[in-house]
């Protein structure tokens, strides 16, 4: 029988939340603990600072110069079920739907080491006239005095409080796709995260236990995947919403067991868009009329997508009002004052009020300022119908005429019938029906709330079982932010810390790497200094 190799990590999920945990495990002086002059410091220390060879001026012995070991600092292997390249899903779905730019601003991004990485990379390619600017987020500090004078005018709505300073303008800039993509690129080949590192499998199964064929003595992760099984010291999950998509349930729509309605599909599964049935009709110059569903940024964008690529008309309904935000979650979370909402998550008694502040905080879906001006130029030219607090209530094909009879609630008439329905409807997360997660469930039970995990604030599964989450997953952990770009980062940093102190570091497994992380530690002023002296004769005094 052949020895199991044991990874010190596992990461499942090769997306931004993945790769911030990846890149993070392989930095030794990440932003979030230094500040940028020692970085910078430091980062010069380790480029140049073993480049000549050194002469002892009282023997003349010489020491050659020294490379410091490239080696990761774990043992990591990344599976994901969709490809084997990082933000493969991501990268898709963003091809898919035509996006040009990040919602997020400039300082939402995976980078461990610098939190101005992306903006630095922008000017370095020159694109930083790419750049779109997050209109009415900043706007210059006013007094306190005259803020509370503003407060007691008969209008105090026209004068709200400004949440993100002037100073911070250069932030609030939306990155073009091809930058951040361009960013990620960088962040993979300077860590060296590439090759063989990533492996296209599905996982079916997790288990924590002993396996006594491969560690008599210690608990080791089996993670069982579509091809083979894998073993692990810590195994760490970013994958996202996790669930799959589904369609909500409508009259008439929901499929028999083990098939799929024809001419309907969720925005997270799409592959051509329009389909090829649309794409036919509109090469042969026929009438086509689309039903899009979705309150939230992606809805837009199909609606507007699917009217630029040729459809007639676009009907939209969305079951709430039409809210238009710049970000998915409030600005308040993210401007000068979000120490005050953060502290009134942390601060928080119990996990069921900090789920009402994450739903409180995020309101649904939203759609952005440009996004709108979209949609209301489309509705002027009367290829858009937008229709807000409306349902679908029922829906039929007609084999015939291959469309789908719709009614709304409240009902509206005169809809033709649709040659295509795309529900843009989100995925529900909910961790206790992951297929991958039953036998960890049974065996390590834990509650939640909302269908999140209620984690240690390591991001563990518990003290004893070193299972990490991160992304939404997260939430009740990270905040409302912990979906998107900066809990992707926020997550890797804490995770980092905890497998740090789990696991020992493998770049100091020879004495001549273990000699030179001493001396680093030294020159850089980090630890104690004084472990470095030694007594005279050598004995302890």
């Amino acid at each position: 029988m052949t020895e199991q190799f044991i990874h010190d990590v596992i990461i499942i999920g090769a997306g931004p939340c993945g790769l911030a945990v990846a890149s993070r495990l392989c930095e030794h002086s990440p932003s979030a603990l230094f500040t940028d002059e020692e970085h910078q410091r430091y980062h010069w220390i380790r480029k140049y600072g073993r480049r000549m060879p050194l002469k002892n001026r009282k023997n003349g012995s010489v020491i050659e110069k020294r490379t410091p070991s490239q080696a990761q600092r774990f043992s990591t292997l990344v599976l994901d079920a969709t490809g084997d390249e990082w933000l493969n899903r991501w990268n898709r779905l963003f091809k898919t739907f035509d996006i040009t730019h990040l919602r997020s601003p400039m300082f939402f991004h995976v980078d461990p080491s610098d939190r101005d990485a992306l903006l630095a990379r922008a000017h370095e390619q020159n694109q930083e006239h790419e750049l779109q600017e997050l209109r009415a987020c900043v706007g210059k500090e006013i007094s306190k005095h005259l803020r509370k004078a503003r407060l007691k005018s008969r209008n105090p709505k026209q004068h709200a409080v400004v949440e993100v300073d002037e100073r911070d303008r250069k932030d609030y800039f939306t990155p073009p796709t091809t930058l951040f993509a361009n960013h990620c690129e960088c962040i993979v080949d300077r860590y060296g995260l590439r090759e063989g590192l990533i492996q296209n499998e599905k996982v079916e199964d997790i288990q924590y236990r002993i396996v006594k064929e491969v560690s008599p003595d210690t608990k080791l992760f089996e993670v069982h995947s579509n091809k083979t099984t894998h073993y692990a010291k810590a195994v760490v999950l970013a994958v996202g919403p996790a669930n799959a998509p589904t369609i909500p349930p409508v009259l008439g729509l929901n499929s028999e067991l083990g098939s799929t309605p024809p001419q309907v599909c969720h925005s997270m599964q799409i592959q051509k868009f329009p389909d090829p049935v649309v794409q036919a009709k509109i090469a042969a110059h026929k009438t086509t009329n689309v039903l899009v569903i979705g309150g939230g940024l992606t809805s837009a964008q199909l609606s507007d997508l699917a009217i630029r690529r040729g459809v007639t008309k676009v009907w939209h309904l969305m079951r709430g009002p039409c809210k238009v935000k710049p970000f998915d979650i409030d600005l308040a979370w993210m401007g000068k004052f979000r120490n005050v909402e953060q502290a009134y998550f942390w601060s928080a008694d119990s996990d069921e009020e900090r789920l009402k502040q994450i739903q409180s905080a995020r309101g649904g879906g939203s759609i952005t300022p440009p996004y709108q001006k979209r949609l209301k130029q489309h509705i002027a030219r009367g290829t858009l119908e937008l229709r807000t607090n409306t349902r679908l209530a029922e829906a039929h094909y007609d084999g015939e005429k291959r469309v789908w009879d719709v009614k709304t609630e409240p009902a509206e008439d005169g809809m033709p019938g649709m040659d295509y329905i795309y529900f843009a409807t989100g995925v529900q997360t909910d961790y206790a029906k992951l297929p991958y997660l039953q036998t960890m469930l049974r065996d390590h039970p834990i509650h939640g709330h909302g269908g999140i995990p209620c984690i240690n604030d390591d991001l563990m599964w518990s003290q004893d079982v070193p299972l990490f989450v991160t992304g939404r997953m997260a939430a009740l952990r990270l905040g409302p932010g912990a979906a998107n770009l900066a809990g992707a980062r926020a997550g890797a940093e804490r995770i980092a810390w905890a497998i740090e102190d789990l696991l020992p570091d493998r770049t100091g497994d020879s004495l001549e790497d273990s000699q030179m992380n001493e001396e680093m530690k030294f020159v850089t002023g980090r630890g104690n200094r004084f472990d470095s002296l030694a007594t005279a004769g050598g004995e302890d005094c």
